[in-house]
């Protein structure tokens, strides 16, 4: 309980760019989906090449998410896992503390319960509402988190985007340029999806064993009502 406690205080630092402001934006719905482990491989393949440099995921361990994804461990060590760590070792960056600092400001925070302090509809929205702001340090602002300190990563899957009304609150606009990414629209929205789904999944890694066991948990409850009922039944006709 204690660890629990502590690993929670030391997160909510790094969570509190999260909460810096109300979200304004109209933002599209979002259904996670953790059998559908295809969407998930890819999620954690995007998370890999394009995230984990600055983002780690410190209270995740390789072997426990590829075990659960269905990913064999010489493959992910092969193709998901760049810093050199051993399959059991937790998803950590690469990228040290005081250089990030000096980059940008702060260092970037951990995502490993991104979407349980504000949500995968979120991340899911943030992902695809980055757009061209040359007033901003990395030349980009996001819908969903106005005056973003981050560079749009995905840029070259997604393609430039432009605001025709700026940073307008409820202003849900955007233009993007054709052929600027590799992926087409549909293709991205795909990407945004998986890629959300899995921070879906690493948020709460025992979700979907939990509601399983809770069905049968609660068919136990019932079945045990009935039989104390029964029971409570045959005791008091003969008092009264």
């Amino acid at each position: 309980m204690k660890k629990i406690l502590l690993a929670t205080l030391l997160l909510l630092p790094s969570l509190t760019w999260i909460s810096a402001a109300e979200v304004t934006y109209e933002m599209e719905p979002f259904a996670g989906d953790l059998e559908n482990l295809p969407s998930l491989q890819n999620g954690m393949r995007l998370y890999m090449n394009y995230c984990i440099g600055c983002h780690s995921l410190e209270y995740q361990r390789y072997e426990q998410t590829v075990d659960y994804l269905g990913i064999p461990h010489d493959i992910a060590l092969e193709n998901l896992v760049f810093t050199g760590q051993k399959i059991g070792e937790l998803m950590t960056t690469a990228m040290a503390e005081e250089k990030a600092k000096n980059w940008f400001g702060a260092a970037p925070p951990d995502l490993t319960l991104i979407t349980r302090a504000k949500s995968a509809q979120y991340v899911y929205n943030y992902l695809k509402t980055f757009y061209v702001d040359e007033s901003r340090p990395f030349g980009v602002n996001n819908k969903v988190f106005p005056n973003v300190g981050m560079p749009n990563v995905l840029v070259q899957l997604q393609g430039i985007q432009h605001s025709p009304c700026g940073s307008q609150e409820h202003c849900s606009d955007l233009i993007l340029e054709e052929d600027s990414g590799l992926y087409s629209a549909a293709q991205f929205d795909t990407a945004a999806y998986d890629l959300a789904n899995f921070l879906y999944y690493v948020g709460d890694p025992s979700r979907l064993e939990r509601h399983r066991i809770g069905i049968f948990v609660l068919l136990f409850l019932v079945i045990l009502g009935c039989f104390t009922y029964l029971l409570n039944r045959e005791y008091w006709k003969d008092i009264h």
